[in-house]
């Protein structure tokens, strides 16, 4: 199996070094013609437009000995994928599966020309992708806890410098309503935040408190998280060789490691606020006719914070006791044990997010129930 995954490595490797060497032998003004259509489509793909208009160049170098310069036939030149979008959106076509359909057709087109034209398009679209469209952060390390796989936890920042840098701080404008433009004041991003990758998505600390304004903010800055991830994951699948690029390499692992904690610590943090709405309905006896619970977590295949859902009292007149969510609590976290979809750190993040809810409400828990039960049977 390692032989195989090997195997594989080195044919990306040489199919991705074969499309650079390409793209280099190609005349400059060729080069910035397939970078303004790659561009174009990688644009069309992020966007998830119904319908993109791409053209191929006028003439390419064809590998040859000597290599010589042939036009692309004109028939060719003129591309579009999709159709309407009203057709299409009834019929969720994925202009990123018809782009990556028709620039194979193309690449195994019997004219040396025009497969020429698609596979550059196809590696500059991924290099746009990859390279360009994505911002480069800052060289972090993390740490795997707990036997993980993926690690997730930053290596403390090294010593500050007396002087900000750059890319330590938030570029902001000048002073608001002071009537006079003093260029841009540099805002340090917070110590918690400058041990990750892009510390201006970094929205909690290590004990889950809010590095920004609102929970608005927070989860605003997930999703920025998320659309990072999910355009390197649309370029791996517009060319599977884009895996081997460097930058594609050092940007996922910085993201994937910050995506991932961050998203736990956003659960997290939403967990304390369930957990002290169901305390203050409590006191209120704003729990009497019945509470079922959605508890968040942080799904590290999916990339996405989802709810697991489960009733805590059924409805109707029942009197609410702490118990009852302890029981309920208990009894979730004996079916995630057992659910095989969710990958095994997944598993350990939810149990810890029910065992939490449960020791919120275990105080005298036990004691609590046998009462209830003690009276129900004797009302019966």
């Amino acid at each position: 199996m390692t032989q195989n995954f090997v195997s594989s490595a080195s044919l990306l490797r040489q199919e991705y070094d074969q499309a650079a060497q390409l793209f280099s032998a190609q005349p400059p003004l060729t080069q910035r013609f397939i970078e303004a259509q790659a561009q174009h489509i990688a644009e069309a793909i992020v966007q998830r437009l119904p319908q993109v208009h791409f053209a191929l160049p006028t003439q390419v170098v064809v590998p040859a000995d000597p290599p010589r310069l042939s036009i692309v036939p004109v028939d060719y030149r003129e591309q579009t994928v999709g159709g309407s979008k009203i057709l299409d959106r009834l019929a969720r076509i994925d202009v990123h599966k018809l782009l990556r359909q028709r620039l194979s057709e193309l690449e195994h087109d019997p004219q040396p020309e025009v497969a020429i034209s698609a596979t550059l398009l196809r590696y500059a679209t991924v290099i746009y992708m990859v390279q360009l469209l994505l911002p480069a952060g800052r060289s972090v390390k993390y740490e795997a806890v707990d036997g993980e796989e993926i690690p997730t936890q930053p290596q403390a920042a090294g010593p500050g410098s007396a002087l900000t840098a750059a890319d330590d701080a938030i570029a902001e404008e000048g002073a608001k309503g002071n009537g006079h433009g003093r260029g841009e004041l540099l805002v340090p991003y917070a110590e918690a935040a400058r041990k990750f990758y892009l510390p201006q998505w970094v929205a909690l600390d290590e004990k889950d408190h809010l590095l920004v304004n609102t929970l608005g903010e927070a989860e605003a800055h997930l999703a920025s998280m998320q659309q990072y991830m999910e355009i390197l994951h649309l370029a791996r699948a517009f060319a599977s060789y884009s895996v081997v690029d460097a930058q594609f390499q050092q940007k996922r692992y910085g993201m994937l490691g910050q995506l991932i904690n961050q998203g736990r610590a956003l659960a997290r943090y939403e967990m304390g606020g369930l957990i002290a709405e169901i305390q203050t309905r409590a006191v209120h006896h704003d729990l009497n006719r019945g509470l079922s619970l959605s508890v968040p977590y942080f799904d590290d295949q999916a990339l996405t914070i989802e709810q697991v859902e489960f009733d805590v009292i059924p409805s109707g007149r029942i009197m609410f006791v702490p118990a009852f969510v302890v029981k309920a609590a208990r009894e979730e976290q004996a079916k995630v044990c057992d659910d095989t979809r969710l990958s095994a750190s997944t598993r350990q993040h939810l149990l810890h997010q029910l065992k939490r809810l449960e020791h919120a409400f275990d105080d005298g828990a036990g004691r609590q129930y046998q009462r209830w039960e003690q009276h129900i049977g004797e009302r019966m």
